[in-house]
């Protein structure tokens, strides 16, 4: 048995849903989500890396996810069948379920903005450590960053969100204007 087959195991087992879910994110549906995590398993341990916690490897795994979806959109062919696919997909109960509105809409973006945007929002990551680690310049970060938040704002409809929400903020504070 290679050393880092109980590593794979021990992965597999305790995080395969959690690196499923992430790469859901970063792909849009879960069968090719879990096709990304078997990418990022083979892409970090096929170079024999061996580590000292489940989580070091999770970390490892999670980090070549990204780069591993833009070498994927690269090609035209990929992108051709990934299309195809997604206009053959019928909707199933889940799809209704309000919780998957993000991932359908991240689903509408480029892949770079869409790895940018998971990147930041849900890795926490800095401009500057998103662009270190994709390689791109801090500048297209930005740029990217800002296209994706301005297409999900449309496709979410997150203007409805602020309106109600400044109207709130009048309601509830009345104290502010009786002492004025």
């Amino acid at each position: 048995m290679a050393t880092w087959q109980p590593m794979v195991d021990e992965l597999v087992t305790e995080r395969f849903g959690r690196l499923v879910a992430y790469a859901a994110m970063l792909v849009g549906r879960d069968g090719d989500a879990e096709d990304l995590v078997h990418d990022a398993l083979v892409k970090t341990f096929s170079r024999r890396r061996s580590f000292d916690h489940v989580a070091q490897a999770e970390a490892y795994v999670r980090k070549a996810m990204p780069s591993i979806v833009i070498d994927r959109a690269r090609s035209s062919k990929s992108r051709m069948r990934a299309t195809h696919r997604a206009f053959q997909r019928e909707p199933s109960v889940a799809d209704v379920d309000a919780g998957l509105d993000v991932r359908n809409a991240l689903r509408t973006l480029p892949p770079r903005e869409q790895v940018c945007i998971v990147l930041r929002f849900f890795d926490d990551l800095t401009v500057p450590q998103i662009a270190a680690q994709l390689g791109i310049a801090e500048g297209t970060v930005k740029r990217y960053l800002a296209d994706a938040s301005a297409k999900l704002a449309t496709v979410l409809d997150a203007s409805s969100d602020w309106e109600d929400n400044s109207e709130r903020a009048d309601v509830l504070t009345p104290s502010r204007k009786a002492r004025s």
